[in-house]
């Protein structure tokens, strides 16, 4: 009877059922295996959503975020970007990049990204002689680029599941997350200088004009890293802080952002939230069972035959996150993988921040990783080209990714030091 249930539910995913349904089922088949009341799943997982001061700041930030998308914030980030760096060889890539790091960084979607930046950016780079296979591959694999940048949610919701501070994994993301900008920067200046790609020429008023476009915009992170780090409000209150400041700038300043345009962006935004917390519930019902059974602690007495110290464990790591990367959406892997892997790392003697900004770094490669990357049939969508094309162009991108993995992986200062040097709590 049970091996007929689980083909069953096997049977439910194969054939598309939503995550949540899935892990649900897995869920109360094991409670009904180990004939344990299902009552209990249900007050389990209450009782953590309840008790969780965190997690209201996740429709906050992402409702932020989806207004930053609405109006034209991107086009005067990009514009002052490109004034700061478009002199470079490759300096409109190297805009791309850092546009896309902020906007995934307020949406948590790298989706939103790509819809909301692509149309903008792609034919620009086309424009100014960027190799097209480049310009996909760029666009494609940078959509999730500002993961490990705050108030990032991905980043928010492993601090929530891997009982892990929020603050620390926010300035533990933040020097990983340059390196991989800084990395692929280099790619593409090389790739700028190759192709004689159009240099802007640098002025200090053009610069100043194109800061003052932007002003409002840039000063959002700067609010949100004194805010926190300078002890002056909560993670809550900077969510609420955050909303109500991006209303006043797109709706008020800007006047980009109507009234009547207002619960259109909400019911977007909370679509994608409601997703979130329903596929978190399931995940918390799915851990309470593995926690009750000892599924971690049998899972570790099984590695630690194969994996005899810490680096190899982490070489094994990586490949398996890469892996959940590209078949899972990083909310659902963050809920189901994090619970597993957090007590079989902290055996291995890692810090549960550095396993943080690995696990993230992992996810956002996995985005983009052929043949079943999100970011590669969400690009195929917006930019009308064949996924197999996009898989080509994004493979020299996932290669510098890959490396930047292996030294965010292997030096753990890089995520560590600025957590050590100003005692972050």
């Amino acid at each position: 009877m049970t091996a007929l249930l689980i083909g069953f539910v096997a049977l439910m995913a194969m054939m598309g059922a939503p995550v949540f349904v899935v892990i649900s089922a897995f869920a109360m088949l094991g409670f009904y295996v180990t004939d344990m009341p299902l009552a209990a799943l249900v007050v389990d997982t209450y009782n953590k959503f309840a008790n969780n001061p965190v997690l209201y700041t996740i429709p906050l930030f992402t409702f932020a975020g989806f207004i930053l998308a609405e109006s034209r914030a991107a086009v005067r980030i990009v514009n002052f970007s490109r004034a700061i760096l478009g002199w470079l060889p490759g300096g409109f890539a190297i805009v791309a990049l850092a546009a896309c790091a902020f906007f995934t960084a307020f949406t948590g979607a790298s989706g939103v990204t790509i819809i909301a930046l692509g149309g903008l950016l792609y034919p620009a780079m086309i424009k100014e002689k960027y190799p097209e296979r480049f310009s996909l591959g760029l666009l494609t694999s940078s959509g999730s680029l500002g993961l490990l940048f705050p108030p990032s949610l991905p980043i928010i919701i492993f601090g929530v599941v891997g009982e892990t501070s929020i603050n620390k994994l926010f300035a533990a993301g933040f020097i990983p997350g340059i390196l991989l900008i800084v990395l692929l920067g280099m790619y593409s200046t090389v790739v700028g200088f190759r192709s004689h790609a159009v240099r802007e020429n640098i002025s200090l008023r053009h610069i100043l004009q194109r800061t003052s476009e932007a002003k409002w915009e840039l000063l959002i992170p700067v609010i949100v890293a004194l805010g926190i780090y300078g002890g002056f409000v909560t993670l809550g209150e900077m969510a609420t802080l955050i909303v109500v400041y991006a209303l006043i700038v797109e709706a008020v300043i800007h006047r980009e952002i109507t009234l009547r345009h207002l619960p259109v962006i909400m019911n977007q935004s909370m679509v994608l939230v409601g997703g979130i917390l329903i596929i978190m519930g399931a995940a918390l019902s799915l851990t309470n069972y593995m926690i009750d059974a000892q599924v971690p602690m049998k899972i570790l007495e099984a590695m630690q035959g194969f994996f005899t110290s810490k680096w190899v464990f982490l070489a094994g790591l990586n490949g398996f996150l890469l892996i959940v990367g590209c078949l899972m959406d990083i909310y659902s892997a963050t809920l189901v993988v994090v619970p597993l892997i957090m007590p079989i790392a902290l055996s291995y003697g890692i810090d549960p921040v550095h396993l943080g900004i690995i696990f993230l770094t992992n996810m956002e490669i996995g985005y983009s990783t052929p043949p079943v990357g999100m970011n590669l049939f969400i690009a195929a969508f917006r930019f009308n080209k064949p996924v197999l094309d996009l898989c080509r162009a994004a493979i020299p991108f996932l290669i510098i990714l890959f490396i930047a993995l292996m030294l965010i992986t292997y030096i753990p200062d890089m995520s560590l030091y600025l957590i050590t040097r100003f005692g972050i709590q």
